[in-house]
């Protein structure tokens, strides 16, 4: 806004200011508003944002009258004004603030809308995730029971039953789980600005869940499906084929038979035929070499299931026959062979026989060679497996052809003799024929070695092979199971730490509880190291077994450990974060009380806890609250009251004020010392406990009275004043008992009422209480008027006299109790007197008097009202009172009355007729008849001279000494005790104890002395700076900073003190200015009490305050 428009209008600037504020207001909201994000699917989150929505709207409908005022000071500003410039800023800025009123309250609606509607769709969700949670429990729980039996048709065909029905329960169930899943899509859909990582996380796991559990039940239900066929094919196919046997076989026996008729060599057209009769047969038996495999394996694997049952023991046998049946035509196929081959070069095919087996053995021990390594995944071995049974099939297939060709072979070479060979054997050149026939022999027995070890070579090694297979196979299934699991449970995990909130959108009052979530899952991620150790076990003996694993599991095992790991570093890093955001602002930390202090001050913690406050502008630190070291200073204007006991109390008042204890019931306090188990009133209490305890009570005043109190201000003064009245050298303890004297000394509740409580504290269990235990009590009470500095004026910081005086009135009873108690505090005694008298004041605030000061002329009277009983209509306001204003004719010895409630006519009555008969009494009467306010006690100013007497009692001792002719007795604190060497030395030593025992007293009195000698010198001090003032600064309410230990206090034996109230008054005092007076003629009075007649009761007419007089205890 223009700075011309300013001078010329100087009212714009107050409008231009509060339009400003309530802006950045306004826009401070909205930053915050749109800031805010809650987490969907969290219920408790929801409600609470619900929660904070709904004050937020509270605090803009507060808000409400600025606006209104605004508006309203705006219009009167375009009617005040003519210039047409401001009367459109003014428009402009209006129509600009009540649009972001609008705008502001319109996000507010529909932010609390639409977490309504958040919390509807979440609830809905989280049922339906409930509900699929239990399918996919039910459906886990299901799959958990299948167990692998028997290979029968009953049992398959059970199997199946209930694998379709869990199949048909998934279908039903499929609702469960697509309605949770449509939920999900809409919060993940409608609330996409909010933080739905739960939802999503939730979903995927529950979906992986689902997914993985269909996976398993179909695998179930195919692999069932297929084993029902091959059981109820296998029969069939196993009878087809044994009868396909027989048949061959008897083929076999006519073609052998055939073979071996004698000259069939010589017929060449018959052995042709009889080879392609075998060539057909050996047809058949390869067509049905792949139907033995399928049935020895199905067989084997029927039988293993059937282990130790009749079915396995009839099963094995048709097996073994069949085996048997299967060989036995396969040697005899052979045998037809090597038969029909027979001729003059036998020895030469048996040759080349031999060399293409060796030539076979070779190439199949290379390509058993080339299925190494073991493959470093499940399915990598599985295949090899696979390939391997097909290998073993093949070696199956050929053991019959190598065993026949072997036996022919040994049969050849037994039953030809050595001319046999030598005809066969055709060297180049020419050889003995022995040498051709040992040549012959040799090749075809060192082929046949070859054939023979390279088969059980091959055999060996396929054996070797096959056992790493297995062991590879049962150790990566066992590998990939284990990781299945970890991954799950990391899974489950990983969903949970998603979950988190981020640490600065959690409450203070949930830290605790997410605390212990925390630690909770850093158990259960603990218990996982079994799980991840396990994986690497497994992991490591697969690579002793040189197995090296693939790539995939490689990264799965590494993912794993990955993972675990995050989540064991996430976990301590939340827990830290945790324990630091509990220690730094969670209830048992201070960090909340940091806002009770503004710049340049700072609130610092020492290391016992205790608080201390840093001003970094002038680079200093100290004790007290810079609004406490205020609220002492304002102190220093209750100086002038003239009455020590109602300084105090206004003292006390203003402080009472100052810290909202005023607000306080005695039923609130009460509560919040219990909920904090404070029953051990000798029990120390620390800083944190104090806090805890103060923040109980103040939280509770917040909510009663919102607008009045500031928590962390108020707990902060509240500390610094209990630890400037118990604990001064700030150890950072003071004693329960304590702490419940100062909190209810200055809450709100009955005088009565209080007392009670307090005694009740240090009396026993039988309810009385003897003289140390009320000695602590009334010590704690002292403690208070003694940090204003005001503890002179009731009886010194020393409680025996005050202990002693109430015994006194209980008849030296070693024990009183509540009733002898309260008979004695209403008499109100010295050292007590200034808690009365603070309930007056505070009933005295809004007391209004109709009545006129005689002194300053005010009308009516508010607070004190003090009705001479001297004079007829003669009142004082207690300014004047308090300040000793007078007025002429009336002196501040003569009698008065004081109310702290308006009059009654009952009251005005007896007044009069007190007036009435003080006419006629003088000075000198009111002098022989004091009368005081309180009960006195004796102190140690009123006592015997201690010091005199020990003096007087050292004297009489050392003339003792002097007249045994002993040596001359040294002073008191040269005095050291020897050894009894004699009569003399006993007495002297105990003289000296006796001596040493005066002596303490001495010094314990002495102290009280010297802290009384300070407070004089301190009320000296002040004396001489009034009188130093000019008389325009002695005024009523004049101010004089000063500290309160060092505040003016004035002796009661010098000035009149009003301290004694029955009902509403108090009983005349006087002060010793009487007895300095003349005597006054009472002759002189009677014409005035004439005069007055008439007109002594003006104040009684009209008044609205009917009542009888009460005392008024309550603040």
């Amino acid at each position: 806004m223009p700075s011309s428009l300013l001078l010329e209008v100087p009212a714009l600037a107050d409008f231009n200011r509060a339009w400003t504020e309530l802006t950045d207001w306004l826009s401070l909201l909205d930053r915050v508003l749109k800031a805010q994000r809650v987490m969907v699917g969290d219920l408790e989150d929801i409600n609470e944002m619900i929660v904070k929505q709904k004050a937020t709207l509270q605090d803009l409908e507060q808000k409400r009258p600025q606006l209104e005022e605004l508006i309203t000071a705006a219009q009167n500003l375009k009617n005040k004004t003519s210039n047409q410039e401001a009367r459109t800023i003014i428009t402009d800025r209006i129509e600009r603030i009540q649009s972001q009123w609008d705008e502001v309250q319109e996000h507010l609606q529909n932010r609390r809308q639409q977490l309504n509607e958040m919390l509807k769709d979440s609830t809905q969700w989280l049922e339906a995730k409930e509900e699929a949670e239990q399918v996919v429990g039910q459906a886990r729980a299901k799959l958990e029971t299948w167990k692998e039996g028997p290979y029968t048709m009953d049992a398959t065909q059970r199997k199946i039953t209930e694998t379709k029905q869990l199949a048909k329960d998934l279908r039903q169930w499929q609702i469960n789980v697509d309605v949770a899943n449509d939920l999900a899509l809409k919060l993940l859909r409608d609330y996409s600005a909010d933080d739905t990582r739960k939802v999503h996380m939730i979903t995927e796991s529950i979906n992986a869940s689902w997914a993985s559990i269909h996976k398993r039940v179909s695998e179930r239900e195919t692999a069932l499906e297929e084993t029902h066929r091959l059981l109820q094919q296998f029969p069939l196919d196993l009878e087809k084929f044994l009868a396909w046997l027989t048949e061959a076989e008897t083929t076999a026996n006519v073609l052998q038979d055939a073979t071996h008729k004698e000259r069939l060599l010589e017929d060449s057209k018959g052995v042709r035929e009889l080879m392609k009769q075998w060539q057909d047969l050996q047809g058949e038996i390869e067509a049905h070499t792949d139907i033995y495999h399928n049935l020895d394996e199905n067989g084997q694997k029927i039988l293993r299931s059937l282990e130790g049952s009749d079915d396995a023991v009839l099963l094995q046998r048709r097996l073994d026959n069949m085996n048997f049946k299967w060989s036995e035509l396969r040697k005899k196929s052979l045998n037809i062979r090597s038969h029909l081959e027979a001729s003059s070069d036998q020895w030469k095919r048996l040759h080349l026989s031999l060399q293409e087996l060796l030539v076979w053995l070779q190439l199949k021990d290379d390509e058993l060679s080339r299925q190494a390594p073991i493959g470093g995944d499940f399915p990598a071995v599985q295949k090899q497996n696979d390939i391997h049974r097909a290998f073993k099939r093949e070696l199956k297939t050929k053991e019959p052809v190598i065993m026949s060709t072997l036996e022919t072979v040994r049969i050849f070479l037994a039953e030809q003799p050595l001319e046999g060979l030598e005809k066969l054997y055709q060297e180049p050149r020419e050889l003995p024929p022995e040498e051709k026939a040992q040549n012959v022999t040799r090749l075809l027995r060192k082929q046949a070695e070859e054939v023979n070890t390279e088969w059980e070579k091959l055999n060996l090694h396929s054996a070797d092979w096959q056992r790493k297979i297995d062991e590879a196979l049962e150790r990566l299934q066992e590998l990939q199971e284990a990781t299945d699991e970890l991954d799950l449970k990391l899974r489950q995990a990983e969903v949970i730490k998603g979950s988190w909130q981020p640490m600065g959108d959690l409450l203070i009052d949930s830290l605790q509880d997410h605390l212990e979530k925390v630690k909770a899952l850093r158990g259960e991620i603990a218990s996982l190291k079994e799980n991840v150790s396990h994986v690497n076990d497994l992991a490591r003996q697969l690579t002793t077994l040189g197995i090296q694993l693939s790539p995939y599991n490689l990264s799965i095992l590494e993912d794993l450990n990955t993972r675990w790991k995050l989540l064991q570093v996430a976990v301590e890093d939340r827990i830290r974060q945790l324990h630091e955001a509990h220690r730094d602002f969670g209830p048992a930390s201070q960090h909340f009380l940091s806002t009770s202090v503004q710049g340049p001050w700072e609130r610092a913690i020492s290391p016992n806890k205790v608080p201390y406050y840093i001003n970094h502008e002038t680079q200093t630190t100290c004790w007290d609250h810079p609004k406490m070291t205020e609220l002492y200073q304002s102190l220093a204007d209750l100086n002038n009251v003239r009455f020590s006991a109602y300084r105090t109390a206004m003292k006390l008042r203003r402080l009472q004020k100052a810290l909202c204890l005023d607000l306080l019931s005695l039923s609130a306090a009460c509560d919040a010392l219990d909920q904090h188990n404070l029953k051990q009133n000798d029990q120390p209490m620390d800083i944190l406990q104090i806090i805890n305890c103060l923040t109980t009570i103040y939280d509770r005043l917040e909510q009663e009275h919102n607008n009045l109190v500031n928590v962390p201000l108020c707990v902060d003064m509240c500390l610094n004043w209990l630890l400037n009245v118990y604990d001064t050298g700030r150890t950072g303890r003071i004693r329960v008992l304590s702490f419940k004297t100062g909190i209810i000394s200055l809450c709100k509740a009955h005088l009565e009422d209080k007392y009670r409580y307090l005694f009740k504290q240090v009396a026993s269990s039988t309810g009385f209480c003897d003289q140390r235990r009320l000695g602590l009590l009334l010590h704690d009470s002292i403690q208070i008027p003694r940090q204003l500095g005001e503890v002179a004026s009731f009886g010194g910081s020393n409680i025996e006299p005050s202990v002693r005086s109430c015994f006194q009135f209980a008849n030296n009873k070693p024990e009183i109790e509540a009733a002898l108690f309260l008979d004695w505090m209403r008499l109100e005694p010295q050292s007590m007197v200034w808690l009365p008298v603070l309930h007056r004041v505070a009933a005295a605030e809004t007391a209004k008097h109709q009545a006129k000061c005689n002194i300053c002329k005010e009308c009516p009277i508010i607070g004190f009202r003090y009705r001479s009983l001297k004079h007829f209509n003669y009142d004082i306001c207690q300014s004047c009172f308090f300040s000793g204003r007078v007025a002429k004719g009336h002196k501040m010895h003569y009698p008065m009355v004081e109310y702290c409630t308006p009059t009654t006519s009952g009251e005005d009555v007896r007044d009069f007729a007190k007036v009435l008969k003080n006419k006629f009494r003088t000075k000198r009467y009111f002098a022989k008849h004091p009368r005081m306010g309180y009960l006195p006690v004796q102190t140690v100013l009123e006592g015997d001279n201690m010091e005199t007497n020990l003096q007087a009692e050292y004297d009489r001792l050392k003339e003792q000494h002097e007249h045994k002719g002993l040596s001359p007795l040294p002073s008191p604190p040269e005095m050291m005790p020897t050894s009894p060497q004699s009569p003399r030395d006993a007495e002297l030593i105990a003289e000296a104890k006796l001596l040493r025992q005066h002596k303490g007293r001495l010094e314990a009195r002495m102290q009280i002395l010297e802290d009384h000698n300070k407070q004089l010198e301190s009320q000296l001090h002040r004396l001489r700076q009034l009188l130093e003032q000019p008389q325009a600064e002695a005024k009523v309410n004049g101010t004089t900073v000063s500290s309160p230990s060092t505040s003016l206090q004035r002796s009661d034996s010098s000035q009149p003190m009003l301290l004694r109230v029955v009902g509403s008054q108090t009983s005349e005092s006087m002060g010793e200015e009487d007895l300095l007076s003349p005597p006054q003629d009472s002759s002189t009075g009677l014409e005035e009490v004439m005069e007055q007649l008439n007109n002594s009761f003006p104040s009684s007419r009209g008044r609205n305050t009917p009542g009888k007089p009460m005392r008024e205890d309550t603040m």
